[in-house]
């Protein structure tokens, strides 16, 4: 049977894209222009599917209300997971919906068509209760390594795995038999937790037939708010990616310089003498002010760049005010998430929703300043600063 359906996980909120996560869950933050859970979306479609359930959680509205009911050719329905105890747990959110095999994908991550293809097509010629996308990566110790037999069966699954064993990583694109739910509630999850890769695992150990397939094809995670820009770089720049373009509802100054790739959406306006790019996303109604220079940022909707300002290696939230003269220097900097600090981090800085920045600030490398802040002028930023806080 050709598996027309899907399962997208949706509900968790990626605490540590924080503070730009405060507001909306992780699969609809910026990925170039575009949320990033469309991009899963548009890699189900591509390969032939049509029914789409969608398992949202934290900030479920902001996911609901964008897409509605239909995406392209295919409808959408939603099931609540309403305590986010892991992936596995919110796949059984979905049981009652499913009674044939599906896919199942992550929605914070952005995945090849091609990658979806082969795992439905490899799934519909074998009979195993649960196939997995793999490929050739080097960053497996960050994520899940697989290891199979010569058969192209799965013979182990280690998260985070740290020996030197040869791996390949865990794609997130499953597709699975109806029969994969019972091993999803047992034995007793890890940190009480139900992982998909835990039932799956389990499987494994009941001696149930799990295969593995390795494709090609662009895989990115945006782990950390400095990820949304090699995001974006790769979309901009690799064939399975996104084509550098400017809407024809953009407004570009004849005196301004565009650097390609870009990715510029409609009602934006690039202001005289101004310098955008190359690697800059602007979203939807975002505005640069004249002889402002914008690179290598990822600046979101409703965005106003002052006149004579610089963006460099610059993360913005949504109806984000950067005042005039203001300057983000760029990358590398050490910068803190949660308890830890990253060191040389590819951050030039990180204003989150609604920030008001006064003008002729200046940013200093790895700075990130959380929502609702105010920044006043012709102050130096360094380190956190904490939403709704006031910068003198």
């Amino acid at each position: 049977m050709t598996i027309r359906s899907a399962v997208v996980l949706a509900a968790g909120e990626g605490a540590r894209l924080r503070p730009l996560t405060k507001y909306r869950p992780k699969p609809m933050l910026p990925a170039a222009t575009k949320p990033i859970i469309e991009y899963v979306f548009d890699a189900l479609v591509e390969a032939g599917i049509t029914e789409i359930t969608v398992v949202v959680g934290y900030g479920r509205t902001h996911v609901q209300s964008h897409f509605g009911s239909t995406y392209r050719d295919a409808s959408l329905e939603y099931v609540g997971q309403d305590k986010q105890l892991g992936s596995g747990h919110a796949l059984l959110a979905a049981e009652s919906d499913v009674s044939e095999p599906r896919l199942v994908l992550n929605g914070d991550q952005l995945v090849a068509p091609r990658i979806v293809e082969d795992v439905r097509t490899a799934h519909d010629d074998g009979d195993a209760v649960a196939t997995l996308g793999l490929i050739r990566d080097e960053n497996v110790a960050e994520y899940g390594g697989v290891i199979c037999g010569d058969d192209g069966h799965v013979a182990e699954i280690v998260e985070h795995p740290r020996d030197d064993r040869t791996y390949q990583l865990n794609a997130g694109v499953y597709a699975f038999e109806p029969a994969l739910f019972e091993y999803l509630r047992g034995p007793e999850p890890q940190l009480r937790e139900y992982s998909l890769v835990d039932g799956i695992a389990n499987a494994i150990d009941a001696g149930a037939t799990v295969r593995g397939v390795t494709s090609d094809g662009i895989w990115i995670d945006a782990t950390y708010p400095w990820d949304l820009l090699e995001v974006t770089a790769t979309l901009l720049e690799h064939a399975d990616g996104v084509e550098s373009s400017v809407s024809a509802d953009a407004r570009v100054h004849e005196s301004a310089t565009i650097v390609e790739p870009v990715a510029i959406s409609a009602d934006c306006v690039v202001g005289p003498g101004s310098v955008v790019g190359p690697n800059v996303a602007l979203g939807e109604n975002a505005t640069v002010g004249a002889n402002a220079v914008v690179e290598d940022s990822v600046v979101d909707a409703d965005t106003r760049v002052g006149s004579g300002a610089t963006l460099v290696d610059c993360v913005t939230g949504r109806n984000v005010r950067i005042g005039t003269g203001s300057t983000v220097v760029g990358g590398p900097g050490d910068v803190r998430v949660g308890d830890r600090v990253h060191e040389a981090e590819r951050l030039g800085a990180l204003l989150a929703d609604r920030v008001r920045d006064r003008g002729g600030v200046t940013y200093e490398p790895g700075t990130v300043v959380g929502s609702d802040a105010v920044v006043n002028a012709g102050t130096t930023v360094r380190g956190t600063i904490e939403t709704e806080t006031e910068v003198q």
